[in-house]
């Protein structure tokens, strides 16, 4: 449907593809990324490379700042959530030993875990179908990740760091959604980003040696966690979250093990089982369901009929 039609820019309508695909990547990536250095010190490298790149550019562009120090305080409390927490027990998992795939499917718990609080805390109704939708979700994403072994939790504490991981996403989504106001990309992923810094640099100083094996997969890593999650997937992530329904955005996260699964597939030759084919379905139904407005369907519905 054209932009036109929909209200909604070009770039909105492709930022959900856009989102899936470097998210899911971002898995992999930041597994490959702590073979070379301990995972404090790889996100201050992260963070700090990120700051090189966006602070000229603020400087460059001079985008209109906020006047409140509340929006500052807004936008500090979910760089806290997300890019500190959610990033940090993440790679701290990984450290320990979690597997990618594990990782994929706890985190994509995230629309359940959303859908309950959205009511009380974003000031969303989450409807029957909208519920039906996530459960398909669930169940497709685990379905992928089962057929393909890759569930391993070395231990309880590692699936609290998980768990942990999940809690801070998901409560970064509700609180953007509540409190946050639209603010130039700039402006927010520096704010944010520099939280994560100042908040991560002290874990790696303290908790880590500082050694980096510098090598071209490090490299590469590095490249792809920098411009491909923290500029690109975290500020499409926060723009769809301010154009829409959170419980909606957040039932794009169902998509993303059988995306991780299917990357794997197509770029290392990791065979998918059928059970995988079948639960990728499944996870796509479900999200459509989750996703797409009442009319969307009750337009569907009246063509089939008249067909």
């Amino acid at each position: 449907m054209p932009a036109a039609t929909t209200g909604k820019p070009l770039w909105l309508q492709a930022a959900p593809f856009i989102f899936l695909l470097l998210w899911s990547g971002g898995f992999a990536v930041a597994k490959i990324g702590i073979l070379y250095t301990g995972p404090f010190t790889l996100l201050a490298w992260r963070y700090g490379i990120v700051l090189a790149v966006l602070l000229p550019l603020l400087a460059w562009f001079r985008p209109p700042l906020p006047r409140s120090p509340r929006v500052y305080l807004d936008l500090a409390v979910v760089g806290l959530l997300i890019q500190v927490l959610y990033f940090n027990l993440s790679y701290f998992a990984f450290k320990f030993g979690i597997s990618a795939g594990a990782l994929a499917i706890i985190v994509s718990m995230q629309p359940i875990v959303v859908g309950l609080a959205a009511p009380a805390l974003a000031g969303e109704r989450v409807g029957a179908r909208r519920w039906t939708g996530l459960l398909l979700g669930l169940v497709g994403a685990g379905l992928v990740i089962a057929s393909r072994s890759a569930i391993e939790v070395t231990s309880p504490g590692v699936l609290l760091l998980a768990i942990g991981a999940l809690l801070a996403m998901c409560g970064g989504a509700l609180y953007e959604k509540r409190f946050g106001s639209p603010q130039h990309p700039l402006v927010s992923n520096t704010v944010q980003c520099a939280v994560g810094f100042l908040c991560t640099l002290p874990l790696a100083l303290l908790l880590e040696d500082g050694h980096v094996m510098w090598t071209g997969p490090l490299i590469a890593a590095l490249a792809y966690l920098v411009i491909g999650n923290s500029l690109v997937a975290i500020s499409l992530y926060l723009a769809m979250i301010r154009a829409g329904e959170v419980s909606k955005v957040s039932a794009l996260f169902f998509l993303v093990p059988p995306c991780t699964a299917l990357i794997a597939w197509a770029l290392l030759n990791e065979q998918l089982a059928p059970l995988a084919w079948v639960g990728m379905a499944i996870a796509a139904s479900g999200v459509a369901l989750a996703s797409a407005p009442p009319m969307f369907w009750r337009a569907r519905l009246s063509a089939l009929i008249r067909r």
